[in-house]
């Protein structure tokens, strides 16, 4: 909405972003810790990517957006996944559980 309510947001490439930076394993640590304390995680050899493959490390920077619009983040990185675990739990019934579709 901040975006959508500011002016001379308009025709501007804006980020986003906390300007915080999370692994991967960062998120499955966090949900694993939300969801099953007791999961672990298994690293199988074979599909891991090769070392140059991807861009190893992403981190938005939301400055010009703060900026022009004041917008800043509302929730925590915790607080975003547990919001969205709790959604994803109360609508199980939307998804197809246990089937793996393309």
């Amino acid at each position: 909405m901040a975006i959508a309510n500011c002016p001379a947001a308009i025709g501007q490439e804006l980020n986003i972003a906390t300007g915080e930076e999370h692994s991967i394993g960062d998120l499955a640590n966090e949900l694993i810790a939300q969801i099953n304390p007791n999961a672990k995680i298994v690293c199988e050899e074979e599909r891991l990517r090769p070392e140059k493959s991807e861009v190893n490390r992403l981190l938005g920077d939301s400055t010009k957006m703060r900026a022009l619009t004041g917008w800043k983040p509302e929730y925590t990185f915790e607080q975003g996944l547990a919001e969205t675990v709790a959604w994803i739990r109360d609508n199980l019934d939307t998804y197809k559980v246990g089937q793996y579709i393309l």
